[in-house]
């Protein structure tokens, strides 16, 4: 049978395209450290685990398409508590994961053969949600010689043609750690205006902002840009429940949220038991999201510290977020990713990475960058730097 072409089109994920290699190394009896997924070893906080210990309704039905009333509350209170009160009901649509946001925003600002800008090395899953809405992504150069951080004004201008209807960006970022600065993101806010594009922010990682820095919202612009500005969020990582699959699409837009409404009617509703373990967010103590924060940024400073040690690493400080890009001392990243794990052994472990490429739009770009999501406990992060060094010594030597 002959299959639609689109399909080809949809790229594997390099967050996972490795996985029947790590599969086949953990039959072996092999220990695998998962530095490839940002799914944070963070205990799920225990107000929300009591709403499935005690689930009493019988039967679990179908939810509304704009999503549960006491879980679009709960997400009023998080913004208003966060600075931003003027949200009402409206200006918010539940999503199945962060990712059917993405989706939706796409959809919802572009048609097909649409040009959206992304600032590369940018998140993976852009490219599959691009392509299953017939959208093209236009990369935006960062390097690591800059922590990734963003262009000036003019060259992201030069990207901008008669096709471009939206900018994409996230922050913190995830693949890099960047966190953009009030100055960029208003470069950012600028250019939308100026050309009358739609600015998509993707603020999944708000909460972890490192070393005093602060996050700057596009929240604090919609005012500026009332119809273009679309926030994307997830609950996934704030409140490590990756497997609620639930995220929201926020924007002023009235357009854009009816349409993204008849979106969610064509899919029905997302979980109500998610979005009642979700809508007790308002009863997660400030202690736990500051305890959390403090984690992962002492898992910042051990990886950042460990791997600067290693010769021929270069890894620029990661801001926020718990992601970053490493460059290696190596030629092929996926090559070197998956011998990590059909042939080096340390003590019968091992450690699975994400090989950059994937999260590049421009061929040739990444070769020898990985990127590693410190999700992983302090000991067994400082195991992985121990784990990397003695393979590169080994990687090298062998090819």
């Amino acid at each position: 049978m002959k299959t639609s072409k689109r399909l080809d089109y949809v790229p594997p994920s390099p967050i996972r395209k490795l996985v029947p290699f790590a599969q086949e190394a953990k039959k072996q009896g092999v220990t695998v450290y998962h530095l490839n997924i940002g799914d944070p070893d963070i205990r799920t906080p225990e107000v929300m685990l009591n709403v499935l210990k005690t689930w009493k309704t019988n039967p679990i039905g179908y939810d509304q398409s704009q999503g549960n009333p006491e879980f679009i509350g709960a997400l009023l209170w998080y913004y208003k508590n966060i600075g931003f009160s003027f949200l009402k009901q409206e200006h918010i649509q539940v999503t199945l994961g962060g990712s059917e946001a993405i989706a939706m925003a796409l959809f919802a600002s572009c048609d097909p053969g649409d040009e959206v800008l992304v600032f590369e090395p940018f998140y993976a899953n852009y490219n599959s949600y691009a392509a299953v809405t017939g959208v093209n992504l236009v990369p935006v150069r960062t390097t690591i010689s800059t922590g990734f951080h963003l262009p000036d004004r003019k060259t992201i201008e030069s990207a901008i043609t008669k096709r471009t209807r939206a900018i994409l960006f996230c922050n913190p970022n995830n693949p890099t750690g960047t966190v953009y600065t009030k100055e960029e993101v208003s470069i950012l806010v600028a250019i939308a205006a100026t050309y009358r594009l739609f600015l998509l922010s993707d603020e999944v990682y708000r909460e972890y902002v490192y070393d005093g820095k602060k996050h700057v919202s596009i929240l604090s612009y919609m005012g500026q840009i009332p119809d273009a500005a679309i926030l994307l969020d997830s609950m996934s990582k704030r409140y490590s429940v990756c497997g609620v699959r639930l995220g929201t699409l926020v924007s002023l837009n009235a357009r854009i949220m009816a349409g993204v409404l008849r979106i969610a009617q064509g899919r029905l509703s997302a979980g109500l038991i998610d979005q009642l373990v979700a809508s007790k967010l308002t009863e997660v103590t400030p202690s736990w999201l500051r305890e959390t924060h403090d984690e992962f940024e002492k898992r910042r400073d051990i990886l950042y510290t460990g791997l600067g040690r290693i010769p021929g690493v270069t890894i620029p400080r990661p801001e926020g977020a718990f992601y970053t890009i490493v460059g290696l001392p190596i030629k092929d990243a996926e090559h070197f990713c998956q011998w990590l794990l059909t042939d080096f052994r340390d003590n019968n472990e091992t450690v699975m990475l994400a090989p950059a490429p994937g999260f590049y739009a421009t061929k040739g770009l990444g070769k020898n960058e990985v990127r590693i999501a410190y999700v992983l406990n302090r000991k067994s992060l400082a195991r992985c730097v121990d784990l990397m060094g003695i393979a590169l010594v080994k990687y090298k030597s062998q090819n």
